[in-house]
Protein backbone atom coordinates (compact mmCIF):
# COMPACT_ATOMS: atom_id res chain seq x y z
CA UNK A 1 0.00 0.00 0.00
CA UNK A 2 2.97 2.43 0.79
CA UNK A 3 4.30 1.86 -2.82
CA UNK A 4 0.80 3.30 -4.17
CA UNK A 5 0.52 6.31 -2.00
CA UNK A 6 4.57 6.81 -3.56
CA UNK A 7 3.29 6.48 -6.98
CA UNK A 8 0.00 8.66 -6.65
CA UNK A 9 2.56 11.39 -4.81
CA UNK A 10 4.83 11.41 -7.95
CA UNK A 11 1.82 11.28 -10.59
CA UNK A 12 0.83 15.17 -8.67
CA UNK A 13 4.19 16.21 -9.42
CA UNK A 14 3.26 15.51 -12.75
CA UNK A 15 2.77 18.49 -16.07
CA UNK A 16 -0.55 18.50 -17.74
CA UNK A 17 1.38 17.25 -21.15
CA UNK A 18 3.10 14.59 -19.21
CA UNK A 19 -0.07 13.60 -16.90
CA UNK A 20 -1.66 13.02 -20.99
CA UNK A 21 1.58 10.91 -21.67
CA UNK A 22 1.22 8.78 -18.91
CA UNK A 23 -2.73 8.15 -20.07
CA UNK A 24 -2.06 7.27 -23.06
CA UNK A 25 0.81 4.59 -22.52
CA UNK A 26 -1.25 3.01 -19.62
CA UNK A 27 -4.21 2.63 -22.32
CA UNK A 28 -1.68 1.50 -24.97
CA UNK A 29 0.16 -1.09 -22.93
CA UNK A 30 -2.97 -2.46 -21.50
CA UNK A 31 -5.73 -2.32 -24.06
CA UNK A 32 -8.14 -0.03 -22.11
CA UNK A 33 -9.67 3.77 -22.21
CA UNK A 34 -9.79 6.25 -20.12
CA UNK A 35 -13.31 7.34 -21.77
CA UNK A 36 -16.28 7.01 -19.52
CA UNK A 37 -18.45 3.57 -20.77
CA UNK A 38 -21.72 5.14 -19.06
CA UNK A 39 -21.41 7.89 -21.86
CA UNK A 40 -21.24 5.29 -24.50
CA UNK A 41 -23.41 3.17 -23.36
CA UNK A 42 -26.04 5.77 -22.90
CA UNK A 43 -25.99 7.09 -25.77
CA UNK A 44 -27.27 4.19 -27.96
CA UNK A 45 -30.11 3.58 -25.54
CA UNK A 46 -31.37 6.68 -25.90
CA UNK A 47 -32.65 6.66 -29.84
CA UNK A 48 -32.54 9.48 -32.18
CA UNK A 49 -35.68 10.68 -30.61
CA UNK A 50 -34.09 12.01 -27.50
CA UNK A 51 -30.82 13.17 -29.28
CA UNK A 52 -32.66 16.17 -30.83
CA UNK A 53 -34.46 17.87 -27.48
CA UNK A 54 -30.75 17.14 -25.81
CA UNK A 55 -29.49 19.14 -28.31
CA UNK A 56 -31.53 22.24 -27.72
CA UNK A 57 -30.49 21.97 -24.17
CA UNK A 58 -26.81 21.89 -24.17
CA UNK A 59 -25.62 22.66 -20.49
CA UNK A 60 -21.70 21.82 -21.33
CA UNK A 61 -19.60 23.54 -23.71
CA UNK A 62 -16.42 23.28 -25.72
CA UNK A 63 -14.05 26.43 -25.70
CA UNK A 64 -12.57 27.03 -29.12
CA UNK A 65 -9.67 29.36 -29.90
CA UNK A 66 -9.46 30.47 -33.35
CA UNK A 67 -6.83 32.79 -33.21
CA UNK A 68 -4.41 34.40 -30.85
CA UNK A 69 -4.69 38.08 -32.39
CA UNK A 70 -2.12 40.68 -32.06
CA UNK A 71 -1.59 40.03 -27.81
CA UNK A 72 -0.73 36.82 -28.14
CA UNK A 73 1.06 37.29 -24.42
CA UNK A 74 -2.12 38.30 -22.76
CA UNK A 75 -4.54 35.67 -24.30
CA UNK A 76 -1.66 32.77 -22.83
CA UNK A 77 -1.89 34.69 -19.32
CA UNK A 78 -5.91 34.02 -19.67
CA UNK A 79 -5.32 30.69 -20.75
CA UNK A 80 -3.01 29.37 -18.15
CA UNK A 81 -5.47 31.43 -15.46
CA UNK A 82 -8.35 29.25 -16.28
CA UNK A 83 -6.66 25.93 -17.34
CA UNK A 84 -3.68 25.90 -14.40
CA UNK A 85 -1.18 24.90 -17.76
CA UNK A 86 2.48 26.15 -17.50
CA UNK A 87 3.31 28.40 -19.65
CA UNK A 88 5.16 26.66 -21.79
CA UNK A 89 1.96 24.26 -22.16
CA UNK A 90 -0.37 27.49 -22.45
CA UNK A 91 1.86 28.85 -25.11
CA UNK A 92 1.80 25.67 -26.98
CA UNK A 93 -1.76 25.89 -26.65
CA UNK A 94 -2.43 29.38 -27.69
CA UNK A 95 -0.17 28.62 -30.61
CA UNK A 96 -1.84 25.61 -31.83
CA UNK A 97 -5.70 26.72 -30.90
CA UNK A 98 -8.72 24.46 -31.36
CA UNK A 99 -10.69 23.38 -28.22
CA UNK A 100 -8.54 24.93 -24.93
CA UNK A 101 -11.18 23.71 -22.47
CA UNK A 102 -13.95 20.85 -22.92
CA UNK A 103 -17.65 20.34 -21.39
CA UNK A 104 -17.60 23.81 -19.45
CA UNK A 105 -20.52 24.98 -17.70
CA UNK A 106 -22.77 27.13 -19.45
CA UNK A 107 -21.41 30.19 -16.97
CA UNK A 108 -18.20 29.76 -17.03
CA UNK A 109 -18.08 28.93 -20.44
CA UNK A 110 -19.35 32.65 -21.38
CA UNK A 111 -16.75 33.95 -18.46
CA UNK A 112 -13.87 32.38 -20.19
CA UNK A 113 -14.67 33.44 -23.47
CA UNK A 114 -15.68 37.32 -22.38
CA UNK A 115 -11.53 36.88 -21.10
CA UNK A 116 -10.19 35.66 -24.41
CA UNK A 117 -12.03 38.65 -26.32
CA UNK A 118 -10.66 41.04 -23.86
CA UNK A 119 -7.07 39.67 -24.43
CA UNK A 120 -7.63 40.33 -28.19
CA UNK A 121 -8.49 36.45 -28.79
CA UNK A 122 -11.13 35.18 -31.26
CA UNK A 123 -12.37 32.24 -29.53
CA UNK A 124 -16.38 30.68 -29.99
CA UNK A 125 -18.02 28.09 -28.07
CA UNK A 126 -19.33 24.96 -29.50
Amino acid sequence: MADIKKLIEEIKTLTLLETSELVKALEEEFGVSAAAPVAVAAAPAAGAAAAAPAAEEKTEFNVVLKDAGAKKIDVIKVVRAFTGLGLVEAKSAVEKGGVLKENVAKEEADKILADLKAAGATAVLE
